[in-house]
């Protein structure tokens, strides 16, 4: 009996231990409350235009396909550089359980396949570090022109990104990629393809209802004389449009493959301009500046 009660302790030690969120997981109502603070909706696109352009800070393949029978299989990290919280130009708060950790780190694994036509299937999965959360990542790939002799390549590459495992608001990134790069043989099935692009991004966000008081019990919505009790100090955020709200992203990157090894590394910057603030008026709009968020990617995998 000793026995038993031993192993139900450690297995409510060890059940109950997943239920605490890590040090980068969000508590989105950390940003306040916008019926009481507008500037919290603010804060909130502020936030999901930067986590946006974390999410999808790397590509890491150049715009050639891999042929119609082709298939790649790597593992990738990005290293990302958060911003300093706060409201200020340059600055956005990263509602976070505990202090973030910066850089960030998010380990993934990327799976690609060749389609006929010029045409490439892709997905990825992410992990966001010290948190529950994860990334999932589904695009599609067109090269509108590869393999010619003096001729770049060039493809188009539709993308969406959304965040799983985060509590309270949905967040997902979708856009629209153009690449351009060149592959030079160095001898055998030796090959190197510096490549570079542009990718524009529009960021949707939205929350459930939150409760903005999380010491709230039980009693506390048991209140005979105000039925609506539970409903106190609780709210919405306004919704982050996809269409009105773009980030830009530039980056560079170079891929090396020796027979069916592929190795490669990259660096973007995006760039996420202005949003307006509670302050503005018809008359007169009060903008604040998003700042850039810089990735380092490499990837390391095999290239059937």
């Amino acid at each position: 009996m000793r026995t038993f009660s031993r192993g139900m302790a450690l297995a409510v030690l060890v059940c109950g231990s997943a239920a605490y969120a890590d040090r980068n997981d969000f508590r989105i109502t950390d940003l306040g409350n916008p019926a009481v603070d507008p500037e919290a909706n603010t804060d909130f696109r502020a936030f999901a235009r930067t986590f946006a352009a974390v999410m999808t800070s790397a590509n890491l393949m150049p715009p050639e396909t891999l042929g119609h029978a082709g298939f790649s299989l790597n593992a990738e990290l990005s290293v990302i550089g958060l911003p300093t919280p706060g409201r200020e130009d340059g600055q956005v708060t990263l509602p976070t359980e505990g202090s973030p950790t910066n850089p960030l780190l998010i380990p993934s694994v990327h799976v690609r396949k060749g389609l006929p036509f010029s045409f490439e299937l892709g997905a990825r999965v992410g992990w966001i570090d010290r948190s529950d959360m994860f990334t999932a990542t589904g695009e599609l790939k067109w090269a509108v022109n590869e393999g010619f002799t003096w001729l770049p390549d060039i493809a188009v590459r539709l993308h969406v990104t959304r965040l799983m495992g985060n509590k309270d608001f949905d967040l997902t990134a979708g856009g629209l990629d153009f690449g351009v790069g060149k592959q030079f043989p160095l001898g055998g099935m030796v090959t190197l393809t510096p490549y570079g692009g542009l990718d524009l991004t529009g960021v949707a966000a939205s929350t459930d209802t939150l409760d903005f008081n999380q010491s709230r019990t039980r009693g506390d919505t048991l209140n005979p004389a105000n039925p609506y009790a539970g409903l106190d100090n609780t709210g919405v955020y306004r919704e982050v449009k996809l269409g009105e709200n773009i980030n830009s992203r530039l980056y560079g990157g170079v891929r090396f493959i020796g027979g069916a090894l592929q190795l490669g590394a990259e660096v973007s910057l995006s760039n996420q301009g202005f949003i307006e603030t509670s302050a503005s008026t018809e008359d007169e709009p009060v903008n604040r500046a998003l700042p850039a968020v810089l990735a380092f990617s490499t990837t390391l995998g095999l290239d059937f």
